[in-house]
């Protein structure tokens, strides 16, 4: 269709690609190499657990119907099958039960999408070093952040699911560096996958496909990076086009500044954080919050009459809908849902978020104490702090707490340290990895940099969990 608009950023796709072809590892920041390699070991530990998943092991089976050769491991589970394949099974595993990391403007989970492209086309070709593997992921991380800011949170208030729709260009990018493609070639693989992804937000309430949106972002990346290698050509301005581009499709409220802002100084590897607890990012301000009032004033959930929780607009609409039992995943998206287990535990992580917790009259009955709105206050401060809250409880007895938490514990602002995110991982794979098989990840991953080859990392992974 001809249009007589302009380009939201003229070369945009081509400058991406241009910086995703030729990005050296010698290029990157000492720091953002170490926040990769937290990336690498997170996004496992998502991708062990979520191996022992039904929604994970339901997609795994239809890829083994596929009698694909098997050239790439399907983590956790002890077989092999196509590197693309790999790559949609070890995709869902990884965002199989909320713990991914999380970049908040852009509003995604990259090293789940980067991890298991990386490691599926290195096992592929039978070659790759770790240094490839960081490189990669970071021209992955780089490129798909500055998509996602470009398109800015009106793609996810639209309704489409960053994950599924903006991930295409972290795994497709991330292909396309791990093969090697000329910046002529990248730029097709950028125009193939990000006309490939999808996914929307209504399946947080209560869907599996869900996961599948992460699964399908990975597998599209590497079927897209491969047809570019062979001169198959993608929509070369997808970034940036007024009619039928990515930013124009999927935002009416683009900012075309932050496509290319900072590429090359700027790096938005730095920007990513890491999950405390088994839930969606936006709330873990206000779980923590609670249970802080609740420790400081040695409040049991039974002395408490009220929960107010104010919001931003996007919390709000994202989380603080109507609690209804219709499954993990809507439970693990839920505000009130996740509050009630922080007030009777103390904690939200893997076993509070089995089928068995989903309508425990406790749990039900604490949720109908509980309101949230929208804080104008913390609304005014605008999209930098959509993870915001303010945390009202009132006791049985009459007496009111309140907190107000402006950034969330994983996030930039408030980071977790390396050991910390090396103990999260270990929490995460307990319930299916021995104690030595999960220190020999950690210890790999230590030292992903120095691997001349990812075989030892990928035999750490490759053997079934329990």
């Amino acid at each position: 269709m001809s249009t007589t608009l302009p380009p939201l950023q003229e070369h945009a796709t081509r400058d991406l690609a241009r910086f995703g072809s030729s990005l050296q590892f010698d290029q990157i920041p000492p720091e953002a190499v170490q926040r990769m390699k937290s990336s690498v070991l997170d996004s496992l530990g998502c991708c062990l657990f979520g191996a022992t998943l039904p929604w994970t092991k339901k997609v795994a089976e239809l890829a083994d119907l596929e009698g694909a050769k098997p050239v790439a491991s399907l983590i956790g589970m002890g077989r092999k099958t196509s590197a693309a394949l790999a790559a949609l099974v070890n995709g869902t595993s990884g965002h199989a039960f909320e713990l991914d990391d999380i970049h908040k403007e852009s509003i995604l989970h990259a090293g789940t999408l980067t991890t298991p492209v990386g490691i599926a086309l290195a096992e592929e070709a039978g070659r790759g070093s770790g240094k490839d593997l960081i490189t990669a992921m970071v021209a992955g991380y780089e490129i798909a952040t500055r998509i996602g800011n470009g398109a800015t949170m009106d793609l996810f208030m639209r309704g489409f699911h960053p994950q599924g729709t903006t991930g295409a260009f972290a795994s497709g990018a991330t292909a396309a560096r791990m093969l090697g493609l000329d910046a002529t070639r990248f730029q097709h693989a950028l125009g193939v996958a990000g006309s490939l992804g999808a996914g929307l937000m209504a399946a947080q309430e209560g869907a599996m496909v869900k996961r599948l949106h992460c699964g399908h972002a990975s597998q599209v990346g590497v079927y897209a990076a491969k047809l570019a290698a062979k001169d198959f050509t993608g929509i070369v301005d997808i970034v940036e086009a007024p009619y039928g581009g990515f930013v124009s499709s999927h935002s009416t409220k683009p900012n075309p500044a932050r496509l290319t802002d900072g590429l090359g100084t700027k790096w938005e590897t730095l920007q990513v954080g890491y999950k405390p607890h088994a839930s969606v990012t936006s709330i873990h301000s206000a779980l923590d919050a609670l249970k802080e009032i609740m420790v400081e004033n040695k409040l049991a959930a039974d002395d408490i009459a009220a929960v107010d929780t104010g919001l931003s607009p996007m919390t709000y609409v994202h989380c603080a809908w109507e609690y209804k039992a219709q499954g993990v995943t809507a439970a693990q998206m839920n505000l009130f849902y996740g509050m009630a287990v922080i007030a009777y535990d103390g904690v939200a992580f893997t076993s509070q978020y089995q089928e068995s917790r989903l309508k425990d009259p406790k749990i039900l009955g604490f949720i109908a104490r509980q309101k949230a709105y929208v804080d104008k206050e913390i609304e005014a401060m605008g999209k930098d702090f959509r993870h915001a809250c303010r945390v009202k409880v009132t006791t049985k007895d009459g007496r009111t707490f309140e907190k107000l938490a402006l950034h969330r514990r994983g996030s930039p602002e408030k980071p977790l340290t390396p050991a910390e995110i090396v103990d999260k991982f270990y929490n995460v794979v307990a319930p299916c990895m021995a104690r030595g098989d999960a220190q020999r990840v950690v210890e790999v991953v230590d030292r992903l940099e120095t691997l001349p080859d990812l075989k030892p990392l990928i035999e750490a992974i490759a053997q079934p969990v329990k």
